[in-house]
């Protein structure tokens, strides 16, 4: 089964793709990720990707698609994939679709995962996490028991994300619809969008996707 998980940063994608790794077998492919990986084993288009990058150009589509085709080739993504930041044209959607189908493959599920763009605001800036082992707290939704105690390791220091402010969420979000919004209707046309509460408990959350998966 391969999938693709649409949502903001902070809308809970890693936290749903992690579980349908767990309960599917599937493989979650961070485009970011797969670049770093592929510059640093080198190779033809590792080395491709390495000179871009350092130019401080985009990576041109066909490498990125070049790129994914290489990663789903390999035995751990027998049981599909879950991809995660890619695509976010319709150039790059359909040369996606492209790539997959000479390979006979095809996508089973586009999950749109939608988010009230206040609230996600309040959810990821109240954000922060022990200093020592990595715990994450709210200001608002998951405090400590102790204020200013972590409940696992007793650790007084916490510290918060750099880009986890209003400011900056808010243009990562306008960004995201600006990116987003033409890519839905082509996967629309395709029949393979489905939309879920990304503003629901994370356990409501996975069951509206295995709604969606068995369907």
């Amino acid at each position: 089964m391969n999938l693709i998980l649409l949502g903001p940063p902070g809308a809970g994608k890693g936290t749903q793709a992690r579980r349908l790794e767990d309960t599917r077998g599937l493989v979650q492919l961070s485009t970011g990720d797969m670049l770093r990986a592929m510059v640093a084993e080198g190779g033809p288009l590792g080395q491709q990707a390495k000179e871009i990058m350092a130019a401080g150009k985009l990576m041109p589509d066909e490498l990125m698609v070049s790129m994914i085709a290489e990663r789903i080739s390999k035995p751990d993504v027998k049981n599909g994939f879950i991809l995660d930041g890619f695509p976010r044209t319709v150039a790059q959607a359909e040369a996606l679709d492209k790539m997959l189908e000479e390979k006979g493959l095809k996508l089973d599920h586009v999950i749109e995962m939608r988010v009230v763009d206040d609230v996600l605001v309040e959810r990821i800036t109240g954000r922060y996490t022990c200093a020592k082992c990595g715990k994450g707290y709210h200001d608002s939704f998951e405090k400590p028991k102790v204020e200013g105690v972590c409940d696992v390791c007793g650790s007084t220091e916490f510290k918060r994300r750099a880009d986890d402010n209003a400011e900056t969420v808010t243009t990562r979000l306008a960004q995201y619809h600006q990116q987003t919004a033409p890519i839905l209707p082509y996967y629309q046309g395709r029949g393979v969008l489905k939309a879920v509460d990304g503003m629901a408990d994370i356990d409501e959350v996975t069951k509206e996707i295995e709604a969606v998966l068995a369907s």
